[in-house]
């Protein structure tokens, strides 16, 4: 039996989210699953341990300038003879686009699951697709997504970089894709100072190359943590996996790192402050923090300023206890 599933949202914290559902397709139907994703999931990276993938298959659309090979009629029509040769017998497609429906009924798939077609606007990310598998399949899945690394290059990684258990090894994710998510490095610094007071720390620096990621990156390292601090902005994704897994705790932005700590099983402290807290407490391992004074966080809350250190450092006391 060839299963395909679909999950056509960008970037790697969309991917991580779904990653329970469709592992629990694999094992309902006992049998490995293709995947549909676009290539800014990282998904070849991210699955490479993962035993319920056959393949990782790569949709290539560009929202913003319609220039990816799919995009477009032609797209289209180039990504079902793509499909039609894997002859799949189901898919499941985790949105309520026609275009993806159509795309598998001329791809002469049998059998098609989808989420309700044209209801696409205010879906919960976990409840929808917890909903429609329920619905389905008859199956109850929990919203706790994981990553598998391999032992070895755990510890590889830990022998090599002399990492050590005595210190408390944290994981800062100080980058974001969007301004408004980026919490001011002078936030981060005084979040190590309290650490730094109490406790023998190493931090691990995670962001991006975008530029305004790179200043906060090195305002931290201008500091007088500088010696104590180790940036992993200059490995590919997959390298910095194993040193996510070396950490005792993580403190991120909504970031690509706080949805890949938590799904390597660190408590993850994530700081809320333009998106919805959906994206910041999914996982049992997440524990959200909002701007100072709001109850409610939302996209256009605008509180990255109002994150307050200390009530990072509380939390990060209490989940070390």
């Amino acid at each position: 039996m060839k299963i395909l599933i679909i999950q056509n949202r960008k970037g790697i914290g969309d991917l991580v989210i779904f990653l329970p559902f469709i592992e629990a397709i694999a094992k309902k139907f006992s049998t490995k699953i293709y995947l549909l994703v676009k290539d800014n999931s990282k998904a070849i990276e991210l699955l490479k341990e993962n035993k319920n993938i056959k393949e990782i298959l790569i949709l290539d659309r560009d929202n913003k300038n319609n220039n990816g090979i799919h995009d477009g009629l032609r797209g289209t029509l180039s990504l079902i003879k793509k499909l039609k040769k894997y002859k799949f017998d189901k898919t499941f497609i985790f949105n309520s686009s026609l275009r993806f429906n159509l795309i598998a009924k001329f791809s002469s798939i049998k059998e098609i699951y989808q989420y309700p077609l044209y209801f696409k606007k205010n879906q919960n990310i976990t409840k929808t697709a917890q909903k429609f598998l329920k619905l389905k399949l008859d199956i109850t899945v929990e919203s706790n997504p994981q990553i598998f690394l391999d032992k070895d290059e755990i510890e590889k990684v830990k022998i090599n970089h002399n990492i050590l258990n005595e210190e408390k090894n944290i994981l800062l994710g100080i980058g974001g894709s969007g301004i408004t998510k980026r919490i001011p490095a002078n936030i981060f610094l005084k979040f190590m100072d309290f650490c730094n007071q109490k406790y023998k720390c190493r931090f691990f620096l995670a962001t991006g190359k975008n530029n305004d990621e790179q200043l906060i990156l090195n305002e931290i390292l201008n500091s007088k943590f500088k010696s104590k601090c180790l940036r992993l902005d200059n490995m590919s994704l997959r390298e910095t996996l194993p040193f996510i897994k070396n950490c005792d705790i993580s403190v991120c932005n909504d970031s690509s790192f706080s949805h890949l700590s938590a799904a390597l099983g660190l408590p993850t402290i994530v700081l809320l402050a333009d998106t919805p807290i959906i994206y910041g407490s999914y996982s049992p391992k997440m524990y959200p923090i909002l701007p100072e004074g709001v109850k409610v966080v939302k996209h256009n809350t605008h509180g990255k300023d109002k994150i307050s250190p200390l009530t990072i450092f509380e939390k990060f006391k209490s989940l070390l206890n």
